[in-house]
């Protein structure tokens, strides 16, 4: 699953560990997310998407295959 997580962060001027503190997970978390290498839980999807103001369809992006 893609995401926009880097751009929104990076768009704020917000470094992953703030991100991270933010969120209550760790830095790397974050940059997993970011890199793909991890999809969050629907509660760590929820968290994301309200901390930026926006629907979790606006910042992960499910492609079928």
């Amino acid at each position: 699953m893609k995401n926009r997580l880097e751009e929104l962060r990076r768009q704020q001027g917000i470094r992953q560990e703030e991100l991270a503190a933010a969120l209550r997970v760790s830095r790397q978390t974050i940059g997993s997310l970011e890199n793909g290498r991890y999809n969050p839980s629907i509660i760590l999807a929820f968290r994301i998407a309200r901390y930026f103001g926006m629907r979790i369809e606006d910042i992960f992006i499910y492609e079928e295959e």
